[in-house]
């Protein structure tokens, strides 16, 4: 234990003692800047659904556990990018009138599908759930999710994951930049929440050797790899290199129980539909059905057959992680770890019996004897190995980098190159006595060009045109506001700047005298 962790031993064993070993629940909140970028189908329209069907009964769910007297159920990790769009006035305002419209949707459906029995339960219960979401929004949120999140932290019901500003894929920055982003994105979560981040949920996994040394002088403790980066073995966390930085292994096994590129639950016949709409109401009411199944050949959605299937989904969890402890602990002779990942979005968004799902299992695992706890819960406990040399890898396809770095985005790549030896150059001339706004939005520019899900978006075929274009428009803004600073046409690009913060405004602490 250390002085900043005052009681944490006191506290783990208080969770009383496992018989089966330690399973650590993470969830990673994040979506790219949307607002002002559109709406349907990718812009807003995506944030909201998320918000709505996610981050609202995801906040719920832990707030109900804090209130039980629960402490250190999972690790939350929420990137500022995100943060900023949930505290945003103007997000904030238009989330509000998305619920009311979600509301009328559900009345109108009612009225359209009457007769219907299964779609006409259907829309009762999208009707009251759209209502249950106003009102906790209109009692809990109106003044953003700082105030929320602080108080899940405070409580210690949840351990916070920070990360570096707009979520760049950090292997393909530059040194100084990687550093100013992620000293950055600390900043931001001790200002919104009152506490600084201990540890990180690295931007899609994404390592290279020697980054633990940018995370130790950050001040970072801790961060996640996908399973291979430690060869399979991640029944405990280990030290990186000859640093003190700690990573934690995601156990695939387990992960993609729920999850995986070909199958995992959230595909199951019986539950709720993703891709489906009946756009005349805007819901979606249908079941999968069956993998081959056209969209109008589906099935209605049955409640009552996705909660029997939710239930043994949960058993089938629960027995699968601990058989996994067992077999480690048989491997290793002593009690293991596991540490299953996810996105939040999951968890409501593309799969709707999620919420549900979670608190089953975050119920029944105890029952089962199994220790939950956080990263640093699981520290507490003792589950640290000696130290590991990473390579080069990430969480997406093929455990490398081919998703951020491969052919499909080579010019990309090359465009975010080029940006990035341009930035330090356009921040040359700056009066370091007080605060160049015009400077503060070129780099915000150029950081929201450099996100990672841009890429992300383009190799996997997802919204393709939509993710292109943001990089560009971005860049774009950034080479503009550069030009004005260059023909010494100051006051234009002051004014310029505060034109695009009105749209693009995530980080109003972000100094670009920090860079330089």
């Amino acid at each position: 234990m250390t002085k900043s962790e005052p009681g944490r031993a006191d506290r783990v064993a208080s969770l009383g003692a496992s018989t089966e070993g330690t399973f650590c629940l993470v969830l990673h909140s994040h979506l790219p800047w949307l607002a002002h970028h559109g709406s349907w189908p990718v812009g807003e329209e995506w944030l909201y659904q998320a918000w709505a069907h996610s981050y609202l009964p995801v906040t719920d769910l832990l707030r109900r556990f804090a209130e039980e007297g629960k402490r250190d159920v999972l690790t939350l990790g929420v990137t500022p990018v995100l943060a900023a769009q949930l505290d945003d006035p103007y997000c904030l305002r238009a989330f509000h009138e998305w619920l009311g419209n979600w509301q009328l949707r559900a009345r109108h459906a009612a009225t359209l599908w009457q007769g219907e029995e299964l779609l006409s339960a259907l829309a009762t219960d999208e009707y009251r759930a759209a209502s249950g979401a106003l009102r906790d929004f209109e009692t809990r949120w109106r003044h953003g999710f700082s105030p929320i999140l602080r108080s899940l932290v405070d409580s210690e019901v949840v351990e916070l994951l920070g990360g570096p500003l707009a979520h760049p894929f950090q292997p393909l920055l530059d040194e100084r930049l990687r550093a100013f982003a992620l000293r950055g994105g600390l900043a931001d979560g001790l200002l919104r929440v009152g506490h600084r981040p201990q540890g990180i949920w690295a931007p899609e996994c994404g390592y290279a050797p020697g980054m633990e040394d940018g995370y130790a002088a950050a001040g970072v403790g801790h961060f996640l790899v996908d399973g291979p980066s430690l060869r399979g073995d991640t029944s405990a966390a280990r030290t990186v290199g000859s640093s003190e930085v700690v990573c934690f292994g995601r156990d695939l096994e387990v992960t993609y129980r729920v999850w995986s590129p070909k199958a995992g639950y959230p595909g199951h016949s019986s539950y709720r539909d993703f891709h489906t709409w009946a756009h005349e109401v805007g819901l979606k009411p249908s079941r999968v059905t069956g993998k081959q199944v056209p969209p109008h050949e589906k099935a209605p959605y049955e409640p009552a057959l996705a909660a029997d299937t939710l239930r043994l989904h949960v058993k089938d969890f629960v027995d699968t992680v601990v058989t996994r402890l067992r077999e480690l602990r048989e491997r290793h002779g002593r009690e293991s770890l596991v540490v299953a990942a996810y996105d939040t979005e999951l968890f409501g968004h593309w799969w709707h019996e999620g919420p549900a799902w979670l608190e089953a299992v975050l119920r029944a695992l105890p029952e089962a004897g199994v220790r939950v706890t956080t990263l640093r819960g699981a520290l507490a406990a003792g589950h640290l190995g000696g130290p590991v040399d990473l390579p080069a890898s990430s969480w997406g396809s093929g455990k490398d980098w081919r998703v951020w770095d491969g052919e499909q985005v080579a010019d990309m790549v090359r465009a975010n190159a080029g940006l990035q030896e341009r930035l330090l150059p356009a921040l040359d001339g700056m009066d370091r006595t007080v605060r160049d706004p015009a400077r503060d939005q070129l780099v915000t520019e150029a950081l929201l060009s450099l996100s990672s899900d841009w890429a992300f978006m383009v190799t996997k075929d997802s919204a393709a045109d939509y993710a292109r274009r943001r990089a560009r428009v971005h860049t774009e803004r950034f080479d503009e506001l550069a030009g004005l600073l260059r023909a010494g046409r100051g006051d234009e690009a002051v004014r310029r700047a505060a034109a695009l913060r009105a749209e693009d405004g995530p980080f109003g602490r972000l100094d670009a005298r920090d860079l330089r």
